[in-house]
C-alpha cells in the first residue's frame, strides 16, 4: 500500500468517501456520530494532517461553536475508539484514519522537516505479532510511528 498522505489526489472526493463510509459504518455498529464527532472528524480530513485538540478547538470556535476542551477530548476519543482516527503520539496530535473500518495495523510516517504524516499499513504478522504470539499476548491495537522526511522535504530543488 502507497502511504496516503504525501501524494496529490482528490482532495474533496476524499472527504466524502470517508464521510460516507463512515457514517455507513457508525449505522451498522450502532455507534452515534454526533453533529460535533462529525464535525471534528470533517476537520482532521479537511486538514489532512495531524492536528492537536487546542487546534481543533480553535477551527471549532472559528466557525461559531462554543467549544470547550471537553467536547473536542471526547469526540477525539470516540474517533480513536472506533478506528476513525488515530493519536500521533510523537506529536501529541490526531489525524483521520485513512482506512476506517478495515482491520490494519497503521503506520504512521511523519515528517521532521513539514510535520506532514502519511498513514501506510502494516502487516498484521510482522515482528510485532510474532513476538506477542511468543509471550502470548493477544494485541487489539497497534500503532507504528516512524519519523523522517517526506519526499517534499528530501528533494533539494523543492
Amino acid at each position: 500500500m502507497n502511504p496516503v498522505g504525501f501524494e496529490k489526489h482528490d482532495h474533496a472526493d476524499c472527504i466524502d468517501t470517508a464521510l460516507a463510509a463512515i457514517e455507513e459504518q457508525c449505522a451498522k455498529a450502532g455507534l452515534q456520530l454526533t453533529p460535533i464527532r462529525k464535525r471534528v472528524l470533517s476537520i482532521l480530513l479537511e486538514q489532512h494532517r495531524a492536528m492537536g485538540a487546542y487546534e481543533i478547538l480553535d477551527v471549532l470556535r472559528a466557525q461559531g461553536l462554543k467549544a470547550q476542551p471537553p467536547m473536542a477530548y471526547r469526540a477525539l476519543d470516540f474517533l480513536v475508539r472506533a478506528g476513525f482516527a488515530h493519536r500521533v503520539e510523537r506529536l501529541n496530535a490526531f489525524v483521520a484514519c485513512t482506512a476506517p473500518g478495515e482491520a490494519h495495523a497503521p503506520v504512521l510516517l511523519i515528517c521532521r522537516g513539514c510535520a506532514a504524516v502519511a498513514e501506510s499499513r502494516a502487516d498484521t504478522s510482522a515482528a510485532l505479532g510474532r513476538a506477542a504470539a511468543d509471550a502470548g499476548f493477544a494485541v487489539e491495537r497497534s500503532v507504528l510511528e516512524a519519523e523522517g522526511l517526506c519526499p517534499h522535504c528530501q528533494d533539494p530543488a523543492a
